[in-house]
């Protein structure tokens, strides 16, 4: 099976294996002692994210959870940062076609959006990290199995944090299909994977972008995890023509809402 895990994270559910706290079940706790300090639990919406057992996609069937979630106490740790300043996050981070000294191979593309909460207000300061497979839908990563060719300037990782209007923006190479032995002559549409943290490390979470008009959305197990077909649209992102770079770059657009009726699908 081609992995679908990447140096930032491994998939374990439909759309991730990140189990976070903003899309766990919300747990019961003991009322608070005078002076503890409480975090907000995040209630997950039923009918709209993946469950994490899909018959379809088969090794859910091993690997998501049969215990109940255990919780852990919440110290220094899991309720403060990233801290990352203005040093650990470049311009470079964010444009893949860069990172090397020659230009990689396939479809230049520009990605850009907004990160917004339920009321449609922009979340600044949020770290974005990406990851993807290269143009000949290839990972660089050491599980990976599909016989493509590796892309010497293309790693196929970018981050970037939003700024004051919630806004990101990504320079990539439009990612392949690729083969994951699923089933018979089973093939994963183009994706992105996004992962957003927010104001602690436990609060992190992960999706995928697609691409409008794959032929393979429709064949595509984990896609169709997604039990509501609008939650589906919303994971596609709008092509821009005004976005893209004559003789350079086409441009998609995708905003990522956290919460409400409005809501990205996460794992």
């Amino acid at each position: 099976m081609t992995a679908e895990a990447s140096p930032m994270t491994a998939e374990a559910s439909p759309m991730t294996a990140e189990a976070s706290p903003m899309t766990a079940e919300a747990s019961t706790t003991a009322p608070a002692s005078p002076g503890e300090l409480i975090l907000p639990s995040y209630q997950r919406p039923s009918g709209v994210h993946p469950p994490l057992d899909f018959s379809r996609y088969r090794s859910t069937a091993l690997r998501h959870p049969k215990r109940p979630l255990v919780l852990l106490p919440h110290r220094l740790t899991e309720i403060t940062g990233p801290l990352l300043g203005d040093d650990l996050i470049t311009p470079t981070d964010a444009d893949l076609t860069t990172q090397h000294g020659g230009e990689p191979q396939g479809q230049r593309i520009i990605v850009i959006g907004r990160v917004l909460d339920s009321d449609g207000r922009p979340v600044p300061d949020t770290l974005i990290e990406i990851w993807q497979a290269n143009a000949a839908g290839r990972y660089r990563h050491s599980r990976e199995h599909h016989p493509a060719p590796l892309d010497p300037n293309f790693d196929g990782i970018g981050r970037c944090i939003t700024d004051s209007a919630g806004r990101y923006r990504f320079i990539t190479i439009q990612p392949g299909a690729y083969p994951w032995g699923n089933h018979h002559n089973a093939w994963r549409p183009a994706h992105v994977h996004f992962s957003l943290f927010g104001r602690a490390f436990t609060q992190r979470l992960v999706t995928q972008m697609y691409f409008p008009g794959d032929p393979l959305l429709p064949l595509d197990p984990i896609f169709n995890s997604v039990p509501d077909e609008q939650a589906r649209q919303r994971l596609i992102a709008r092509f821009d023509i005004d976005l893209t770079q004559p003789e350079w770059a086409l441009g998609y657009a995708w905003d990522i809402v956290l919460r409400g009726r409005g809501e990205t699908v996460f794992g």
